[in-house]
């Protein structure tokens, strides 16, 4: 869970610093949310980290041809990796029995 807190405040600074958009910016205003909530141990913290963490899959699948993606596969990886491991973080088997035992 530390790990996935520390990912969602890096990711929210990356957005901040390499392109600020008004959509980057609610997003990076929700990672930020979603890392202070988790780390007060708050569910609406990881359901919002959730959120996060999928919707730039959502934006990227409905705003682009998945042609385009398909050439460009390498690139769109590297830049989605962080994404794919706060992703795979949060929904890890320790991540998810925590949450459900100690978050309030």
């Amino acid at each position: 869970m530390q790990s996935s807190v520390i990912l969602l405040y890096v990711n929210a600074a990356l957005s901040v610093l390499f392109g600020l958009s008004g959509v980057g910016l609610a997003v990076a205003v929700g990672r930020v949310a979603a890392g202070w909530g988790c780390a007060n141990e708050r569910k609406w913290g990881y359901q919002l980290a959730l959120v996060v963490a999928i919707l730039p899959f959502f934006l990227l699948f409905t705003f682009t041809s998945l042609d385009t993606i398909a050439d460009n596969l390498l690139t769109v990886l590297l830049a989605f990796a962080f994404d794919i491991l706060l992703l795979g973080l949060l929904t890890h088997r320790e991540t998810r029995a925590y949450q459900r035992i100690w978050f309030r």
